[in-house]
């Protein structure tokens, strides 16, 4: 009889060590080839279309044809209405599946938008490519639904790490970003492997992690802490702001713009006006040179607001990219003045700012807390959370992705499972 026992928890183990040992090759095969091949491709790519666009100015001018193009893109592969990172959030919780066409298509349209000046950031297009070869990935080696849940996720995550050279907070965005309250812990192991594996081939590649140095920083005090709870409850109103308008400026261009073509050629022709009026480029692209200046103390006060509107045109326009490197151009440059008005050091309260905006578009505290900690380091993480925590909760019910779910109310312990869309009040 203990020798049954014996054999049959012998067994038990080897099910388990295989199993672990499956997902650790998949993980790091993922980050490899996904995260480390196709990701460091993608970050090479829009560094240089950024390059190219700042060699040449005239490329704005091309800013429609490129909307054009991207617009014929997608309705020759018979993508009539891009659901873009809405659709990878549904595929990791549902039955919903994801094309492998997406990833060449928001690959290509994400570079014609840098290149030609549109106001888009990146991540977007890194958790659709992501998501979508991952899928792929697992349908390709004929794993079940729930399987191929996870190297959805694998596959979100080691794009973005790829990217941002953040493998930490990209791991805890990948398990965080679905389901708000909730992580799928039977994941970790593998995005874990998969993030680390692909941002380490990505730096081996070349590819530079996103970090800035942040002086001025507070010590730990009743006062400081005062100043960031102040400065984080304003960027909660920013993020709602910036999610709002992307929502408002998406619906009011496709109610009086029905036509796809049309719509692009209008949406470009506003950028370049505004672009020509304000006589910079610093609303161009995704604008890290600005978030370098604000970090360091220098931004101008109506920035952000800029930003904001021309996002919301860009990415309503149906030009292709993602919302978060603008999320953290409105963050820090809305921090860096706002912060030296409640008297915090300006690059300071850029780092600040940049977090809050960052936790209240995406609600994704903790992803937002990691996110801080690696692109400004450790010294500055009390207020880091304490910033997350205060635009998470304060945001509400708004979100760059209406395909998220929130579980718990942000404003009472209680378990709700309501979609992101702000329509119910009472949460």
């Amino acid at each position: 009889m203990e020798k049954q026992e014996a054999e049959r928890k012998a067994r038990h183990w080897e099910k388990r060590l295989l199993a672990f040992v499956h997902w650790l090759l998949l993980g790091a095969g993922i980050g490899a080839v996904i995260g480390g091949g196709v990701g460091s491709a993608f970050y090479w790519v829009l560094q240089q279309v950024t390059a190219l666009r700042g060699d040449y100015p005239w490329l704005l001018y091309l800013l429609p044809a490129a909307g054009v193009l991207i617009q014929g893109m997608y309705r020759l592969c018979g993508v009539k209405e891009s659901r873009g990172t809405n659709l990878v959030l549904l595929a990791v919780r549902s039955p919903q599946q994801l094309p492998v066409r997406m990833a060449p298509l928001i690959f290509v349209g994400t570079a014609l938008t840098h290149l030609c000046g549109g106001s888009a950031g990146r991540e977007g297009a890194a958790l659709q490519i992501g998501g979508s070869l991952g899928y792929s990935l697992g349908r390709l080696l004929h794993r079940d639904e729930k399987e191929r849940h996870v190297l959805t996720m694998c596959g979100m995550g080691s794009v973005f790490a790829a990217l941002f050279g953040t493998p930490v907070a990209a791991t805890v965005f990948a398990l965080e970003v679905v389901s708000v309250g909730e992580m799928y812990y039977p994941a970790l192991v593998p995005t874990v492997l998969a993030c680390v594996t692909a941002s380490g081939i990505a730096q081996l590649l070349g590819a530079q992690p996103t970090h800035f140095d942040v002086s001025g920083i507070a010590p730990v005090g009743l006062l400081p802490g005062l100043q960031v709870l102040a400065l984080s409850a304003l960027c909660a109103l920013v993020a709602a702001g910036f999610c709002l308008a992307l929502r408002w400026v998406g619906k009011g261009m496709h109610k009086f713009l029905p036509n796809p073509y049309v719509r692009a050629l209008v949406g470009a022709a506003i950028v370049i006006v505004f672009n020509l009026v304000s006589g910079t480029t610093d609303y161009e692209g995704a604008g890290t040179d600005v978030i370098a200046r604000a970090v360091a103390g220098e931004a101008v006060p109506q920035a952000f607001l800029w930003k904001i509107l021309l996002t919301a045109l860009t990415l309503g326009a149906g030009f292709k990219g993602g919302e978060i490197v603008p999320t953290f151009f409105i963050g820090a440059t809305f921090g860096c003045f706002a912060g030296g008005l409640l008297g915090l050091s300006p690059g300071f309260g850029a780092a600040v700012g940049l977090v809050a905006l960052f936790a209240g578009v995406t609600n994704c505290p903790v992803s937002a807390l990691l996110l801080g900690c690696s692109i400004f380091g450790f010294e500055g993480a009390p207020y880091y959370l304490l910033a997350a925590a205060i635009s998470y909760a304060l945001s509400g019910y708004t979100g760059l992705y209406s395909a998220q779910k929130i579980l718990y109310s942000k404003f009472r312990p209680a378990f709700i499972d309501k979609p992101l869309d702000g329509s119910d009040h009472t949460a």
